[in-house]
């Protein structure tokens, strides 16, 4: 009994040691790797009455880069210049710029668009919620980082639409701003088009304003909640609806939901969602 006794204290300090290890393993991982572990996630996107002359075309959503002082704007510039190598036809910007403490995040976003990724059919965006400022409730910084976007070659629609060579491009503002009023454009929503929605927040998909759309929505927000355990649903979601997490999701009305698990992240933590910038290449509908 005695002779035992050593060898179970021996046993007890090496799991000790060995879950600990793998603790601090783990936390490192979540902190220093995955979250600058950038995935270019590629999708089809079968898109009703798309002109001939667009099949085959690239469209890459980019999402969510928080740039500010908890994301290190290298990370964010050297993912930019990564995507730029895919030579997007159009690149849609899907909102949430920056995560907005102070005016120092104006400079910080500048710097950071100079590399931004152009398509070279057209460029567009949309505002999030961070872009409002404070509590989202702050115009002059959403008119500030508006005017920013459109003078580096990302032009927004704020609740307007924009076509390019047969594409149209619908953007509605952040659900949770000061300027949701996508009744403005969906209101007037040709059926006839090849149309592509941008919405950040995906809660808006389940509200009354779509008039029949049947087509493609793209949003962020969610961050694939950022850390999600295997084979779980992630524990942290800031949407109403859970299902809402990330990835394509078929809404089940002709309306298509992509969810971008986004580049930049509000706290530098990751685990099992890694950050995503989305190629999409262009087909017809099977319906067409």
């Amino acid at each position: 009994m005695h002779a035992s006794y050593p060898i179970k204290m021996k046993r007890r300090k090496f799991i000790s040691r060995t879950f600990w290890s793998l603790c601090g393993i783990t936390g490192l991982y979540t902190w220093q790797i995955e979250p600058m572990w950038l995935e270019f996630v590629k999708r089809k996107m079968p898109i009703e009455n798309l002109p001939d002359n667009l099949i085959g075309k690239t469209l890459m959503q980019i999402s969510d880069i928080h740039v500010g002082y908890g994301v290190d704007s290298n990370y964010i510039i050297e993912s930019f210049m990564k995507a730029q190598k895919f030579n997007p036809d159009f690149v849609p910007y899907t909102g949430d710029y920056v995560s907005y403490i102070d005016p120092e995040q104006f400079s910080q976003l500048e710097e950071v668009l100079k590399q931004a990724v152009k398509g070279k059919i057209a460029t567009v965006g949309i505002l999030g919620n961070h872009d409002y400022g404070n509590n989202w409730a702050d115009q002059s910084v959403a008119d500030k980082i508006t005017r920013q976007l459109n003078k580096n070659g990302i032009r927004v629609l704020n609740n307007k639409q924009k076509e390019y060579e047969g594409l149209n491009f619908i953007g509605l503002d952040d659900y949770w701003g000061l300027n949701f009023t996508p009744e403005k454009v969906m209101n007037r929503l040709d059926l006839s088009k090849s149309n592509i929605v941008l919405c950040h927040n995906p809660d808006v998909c389940d509200l009354k304003i779509w008039n029949g759309y049947r087509g493609w929505i793209l949003s962020g927000h969610t961050h694939g909640g950022q850390c999600k355990p295997p084979f779980l649903n992630p524990p942290m979601l800031p949407v109403k609806n859970k299902k809402y997490s990330s990835g394509e999701i078929d809404l089940g009305d002709g309306r298509m939901l992509y969810i971008n698990r986004a580049l930049g992240h509000l706290l530098q933590v990751r685990f099992n969602v890694r950050p995503e910038i989305t190629i999409f290449e262009l087909e017809k509908n099977r319906k067409d």
